[in-house]
């Protein structure tokens, strides 16, 4: 395994472990050239993390990628051998600072939804096929 494979495999294992979502995009092809290497989800909170090793620089696209995020309201962040192990308590951090909003906005976004389906019983039809 390569040096960025095995903080890409560390970084898998914390996301697995905090029960994040997350995809890994493949950038060849059809892909979308500089994006992280990982896209999470954890908490209602976006990131993007680029993988490192051995010094490795991000290139111009990839920060530009973050730069994107970043004004877009997500994190990006940029994770190597010397800090993955920093990257559990760096997304707990975030998450636990956005918990409450998250709850309360999740809360409330559940009641517009009751409210509107309460309000359009009234308004159901039933749609036949045409004959």
């Amino acid at each position: 395994m390569t040096p960025e494979g095995r903080v890409k495999k560390r970084v898998k294992d914390i996301l697995e472990d905090l029960n994040a979502y997350y995809v890994m995009p493949v950038t060849g092809g059809y892909g979308n050239s500089g994006a992280p290497d990982f896209i999470i989800c954890i908490a209602g909170l976006f990131y993007g993390i680029e993988c490192k090793a051995n010094g490795g620089k991000a290139t111009a696209l990839q920060l530009k990628n973050h730069d994107d995020i970043r004004k877009s309201g997500g994190i990006a962040l940029i994770v190597d051998e010397t800090n993955v192990e920093n990257l559990r308590k760096e997304l707990l951090s975030y998450a636990n600072e956005n918990a409450n909003d998250f709850v309360s906005a999740q809360s409330r976004e559940a009641d517009q939804r009751n409210r509107k389906a309460s309000k359009s019983k009234a308004n159901i039809r039933v749609l036949r096929a045409l004959e």
